[in-house]
């Protein structure tokens, strides 16, 4: 009995073995011609699909509409699939990774499994290709070899090096670079980045130029900027490309150290063209009245006038020691702002055509009162221009040819000609001034003038103008 069983036993095991060995062995060759369970290859699931049939799926799924070419300049030229006959395929790279699998070995899948990433296999017309190689602008604008120069040209913004020598498109790597694209199925190449670019040969004579715009890039390497008001005037290389000196032929010269020289006169005249722009003591100013119109205001002791001969030698030294620095101009006459437009939002205005005068404390109107000023018939009309207040007194005795008058509060604006209150006048404002005006004085009621007094300081601009 016990016999019996055994036999049984082993004639069942014999059957399991033979059913499993059989299994494998269907399963090795289901698989030959398959692709392996676990295989994924771009994203499709290939487990006992053919090569046909993971094919279809792949080129369904893949897109390619060309190629995008970079120059250094990032300019940009693209070639469509379809200029080129552009055509692919997977199924050759499907026949070679599929020979890498061994169908005899298809237990180990079942553990590991694989998720593959495949290109196609590419083909395009050649000859379509290089013509459309051929319409790439920026390609075929560079000149020859031969041609490339180096020289040292004047523009407005100085003396530059132009330097056709470096970074030069070698065309032959740029074609393979981009032939290379297309059969890897890439969407742009740049030119650069490919190392399609490279520095040609340098004679003699071109290393002389180099050499020389050396010395001029660091003859114009100025730091020294201007602030003049809210404006800043940098003394650069578009300056001081003016400030080398040349000899007769218009050649550089050079000092015993072979160093460029500073031409003479250069420095005064930058410092006078500035003087010419930014001096406004006397200047021709537009001003907009409290009357609402923009009146032209000429003359006066009022503004910025620049020490030219402070500035010549302070730019001197700083351009030769290479200082880099904000500078403020030195001043014989500073106004309370500066720059060109140096009267500011704290000023008092004399009408003298309105017979008003104002007074703006930060742009706002502090004080409006009627005044009285030159008399135009006896020809002491009030001159106009751009003033200030030049003092304060108080108890003072106003003296002339034939007058001697007291007066509370003097504020005189420009010499004998001054702000006051006038106590022998009762009334102010119209046309007083035209037959019984002022000797050119301003005469204003006195609680406008104590209260101007006691708020304007040494130094407000007084903007007077008919």
């Amino acid at each position: 009995m016990r016999k019996n069983l055994v036999k049984h036993l082993m004639i069942m095991l014999c059957i399991i073995m033979v059913s499993l060995m059989a299994t494998y062995i269907g399963l090795a060759v289901y698989y030959h011609n398959a692709f392996e369970y676990g295989t994924w290859i771009n994203g499709v699931y290939c487990t006992g699909k053919s090569i046909r049939e993971v094919n279809e799926e792949l080129v369904k799924d893949f897109t390619y509409e060309g190629v995008t070419i970079y120059d250094k300049d990032g300019n940009s030229y693209t070639i469509s699939a379809e200029e080129i006959a552009y055509r692919f395929d997977f199924e050759t790279a499907l026949e070679i990774y599929q020979k890498r699998q061994n169908s005899w070995m298809w237990i180990e899948s079942l553990v590991h499994g694989e998720n593959t990433e495949l290109t196609p296999v590419v083909s395009y017309d050649p000859k379509l290709f290089e013509t459309c190689f051929a319409k790439i602008p920026f390609l075929f604008q560079e000149q020859e070899e031969d041609n490339r120069k180096v020289a040292i040209i004047k523009t407005n913004q100085g003396y530059e090096l132009l330097n056709e020598r470096t970074s030069v498109l070698n065309l032959e790597e740029a074609r393979t670079a981009i032939i290379t694209a297309i059969e890897n199925s890439k969407a742009e190449v740049l030119l650069e980045e490919e190392g399609c670019y490279h520095d040609l040969e340098l004679t003699e004579e071109m290393q002389d130029t180099i050499a020389l715009w050396e010395k001029l890039d660091d003859f114009q390497q100025c730091g020294i900027v201007y602030q003049m008001g809210e404006e800043q005037i940098p003394v650069d290389a578009s300056v001081v490309c003016d400030w080398v000196a040349l000899d007769e032929a218009g050649g550089f010269l050079f000092d015993e150290n072979g160093a460029l020289q500073l031409r003479e006169d250069a420095v005064e005249e930058f410092v006078a063209k500035l003087a010419a722009e930014y001096d406004t003591v006397g200047a021709s100013r537009k001003f907009m009245a409290t009357r609402g119109e923009e009146v032209t205001v000429e003359g006066g002791i009022y503004g910025n006038k620049l020490d030219q001969q402070a500035e010549i030698e302070y730019l001197t030294d700083a351009f030769l020691t290479k200082k880099k620095e904000v500078h403020e101009p030195a001043y014989m006459q500073k106004a309370w702002v500066q720059g060109k437009d140096d009267i500011g939002d704290t000023y008092i205005e004399i009408d003298m055509g309105e017979q008003k005068m104002y007074y703006y404390v930060d742009g706002v109107m502090q004080i409006e009162t009627p005044i009285v000023t030159g008399n135009t018939s006896r020809r002491m009309g009030t001159p106009s221009g751009v003033n200030y207040v030049y003092l304060k007194q108080t108890n003072r005795i106003l003296r002339g040819a034939n007058y001697a008058s007291h007066v509370d509060f003097w504020m005189p604006v420009k010499g004998n000609i001054g702000i006051h209150d006038a106590a022998w006048r009762s009334n102010y404002g119209g046309t007083i001034y035209q037959t019984n005006g002022s000797h050119g004085c301003i005469n204003t009621p006195r609680a406008a003038m104590e209260q101007l007094y006691n708020m304007a300081e040494v130094g407000t601009p007084v903007v007077m103008f008919y």
